[in-house]
């Protein structure tokens, strides 16, 4: 299985969040798992920690590079993600989140969040708090 992570999901598994679910967990811990943080998630926890409105333990240009010498898997945005945005209903005004539902939708992606609003779209979701 692979798996995409949304922004809140990457959160709490950098800061060992009890909000991220045991259910998440073991789907991300899972041997052979395929583990992937897009680019749009870092973008976004940029963008909010450096306006002040997300506080993080590290910043992201510390914990990222190490989340990816472990195993995990970077995916950039590319043009293909940024037009299937354009055939999204308009289930979530987020472009992040958005962004996040066409990429996983392009690339075969499970998308894992505690978001009820990406359960609308056409794609498979594990509940990060579950």
């Amino acid at each position: 299985m692979n798996l995409l992570l949304d922004t809140h999901a990457l959160i709490w598994w950098l800061e060992g969040s009890k909000r991220l679910g045991s259910g998440a967990k073991k789907a991300l811990g899972f041997p052979g798992a395929g583990l992937w943080i897009s680019g749009v998630s870092v973008w976004e926890m940029a963008i909010k920690s450096g306006i002040g409105r997300l506080r993080l333990e590290q910043p992201p240009e510390e914990t990222i590079p190490i989340l990816l010498n472990r195993g995990f898997r970077e995916l950039p945005i590319n043009w293909k993600h940024a037009l299937a945005v354009r055939n999204l209903p308009p289930h979530h005004s987020d472009p992040f989140d958005r962004m996040l539902v066409a990429q996983a939708q392009c690339e075969g992606l499970t998308l894992v969040t505690a978001d009820p609003a990406i359960a609308a779209y056409d794609v498979p979701t594990i509940d990060a708090s579950g």
